[in-house]
């Protein structure tokens, strides 16, 4: 773990954060306060949100604030009239005690308090096909044995390459439906024009092409557990069907005049924002609030990076096919070196590569951070990597002396405080 990080182990099964409360200064709502007791809380208007506001300017889900190894992070979620820090207008930015947050006519403080806040962790370092040691994926492993026992509604959310898939196998394996079918259905795969027959069925002649009649994934699932991959791809048009039949658990097939009840439980995934999505009326709000139960969110390989050597040596065993095969010590020279973009996946895929080609490590060439995201998401992730490893290793050179470092990279002192503050860095 990285010296840095604002979580501090206090057992083999808990970890502490420091204590936080966001408080409001200015606004309808003056004096409420939020006691931030867990890795994300969202603020806004709606009656959903972490934090309610009445205050009018304010967007139903307005802004984020998400718990990271460096800090608390604060996100607009594409709001009316935006998030503001110091009195500028932002889209992501590291916050610290004490700074001032305005959102619409309303003002928050971030305040510490002397209570730390202790989350549960797993002893395991498995969940499935699931692996990782590090704070991040035991927290996800004690959250995900919380959840796999109880049949609710879950929504995995995190990056490409991240684990979403095998977390939601995981879940249906380690649940009460492990006896019953588990269904997956990529709905960022299928033709629009056919995604409403493979989720409710069709008979036979609905439609051209229609030679026979299909269950649908609603009526395959029976009893069991269907997996809806990359929802936030879902067509606009198809997301009010999906609502009623999350609703009244039953299909009617197209061009059928029966309706059938389904018992299944729901898993369903994406790699995009859905508050985002959201606010931008790319998806519905009461669709969202159905499938949003129980969210978990699968932390990206660059805020794991421990897991690195663990799970590169799994996979040399896997692909080499040898039990107790040891990793070449210049491969892991280069896989530390490296920032994961493709996360997970590409980590396996290098490594099965490597495995092919005899121990040989290609990194060149990996594809752009975050290719799936908006241009300007991913150019802000990747910018913001780069800066924080710089400054990591400046302070290390100037031996963690400030005007050092600022000499060093030829920066205002002033300019590289900020910077330091955005990043969690002391």
């Amino acid at each position: 773990m990285n010296a840095t990080s604002v979580f501090q182990l206090k057992s083999a099964g808990v970890v502490s954060i420091p204590g936080a409360r966001l408080l409001v200064l200015r606004g309808p709502d003056k004096g409420r306060a939020l006691r931030l007791d867990k890795e994300e809380v969202v603020v806004g208007s709606a009656p959903t949100a972490d934090l309610q506001l009445t205050d009018e300017t304010v967007s139903r889900s307005h802004c984020a604030l998400r718990l990271t190894p460096g800090g608390w992070l604060l996100s607009d979620l594409d709001s009316t009239n935006g998030t503001r820090v110091d009195d500028r207008r932002i889209r992501s930015v590291y916050v610290a005690v004490g700074d001032k947050i305005d959102i619409g006519k309303t003002r928050l403080r971030l305040e510490g308090e002397r209570k730390s806040v202790e989350l549960a962790l797993s002893k395991e370092e498995s969940f499935g096909e699931l692996k990782g040691a590090s704070i991040a994926m035991r927290r996800i492993f004690a959250l995900l044995e919380r959840v796999a026992p109880q049949d609710v509604t879950v929504l995995l959310l995190g990056e490409s390459g991240t684990g979403k898939d095998a977390a939601a196998v995981a879940l249906h394996e380690a649940g009460p439906r492990a006896a019953g079918p588990l269904v997956i259905l990529d709905c960022g795969a299928i033709a629009p024009g056919l995604l409403e027959s493979e989720l409710f069925g069709h008979e036979k002649g609905a439609f051209t092409g229609a030679v026979a009649p299909r269950l649908g994934a609603f009526r395959e699932a029976h009893k069991g557990t269907l997996f809806l991959d990359e929802i936030g791809e879902l067509p606009k048009d198809l997301q009010p069907k999906l609502l009623r039949a999350l609703e009244a658990r039953e299909v009617k097939p197209l061009g059928g005049a029966k309706v059938f009840p389904v018992d299944v439980r729901i898993i369903a995934a994406t790699n995009r924002d859905l508050k985002l999505d959201v606010n931008r009326g790319l998806f519905r709000e009461d669709l969202f609030y159905r499938l949003n139960v129980v969210s978990l969110r699968m932390p990206p390989l660059r805020e794991r990076p421990d897991d690195v050597p663990l799970l590169a040596a799994h996979f040399w065993r896997l692909f080499t096919g040898d039990a107790r095969a040891e990793l070449p010590e210049e491969m892991l020279e280069a896989l530390l070196q490296h920032a994961w973009p493709g996360n997970v996946r590409e980590l396996r895929n290098r490594i099965e590569r490597a495995a092919a080609l005899g121990a040989r490590l290609e990194i060149t060439g990996a594809r752009p951070a975050g290719a799936e995201r908006p241009f300007h998401d991913a150019k802000a992730e990747v910018v913001d990597a780069f800066e924080r490893s710089f400054l990591v290793a400046l302070l290390q050179r100037a031996g963690g002396n400030q005007s050092e470092a600022a000499r060093r990279a030829q920066l205002d002192r002033v300019h590289l405080t900020r910077l330091l503050r955005k990043h969690g860095l002391r």
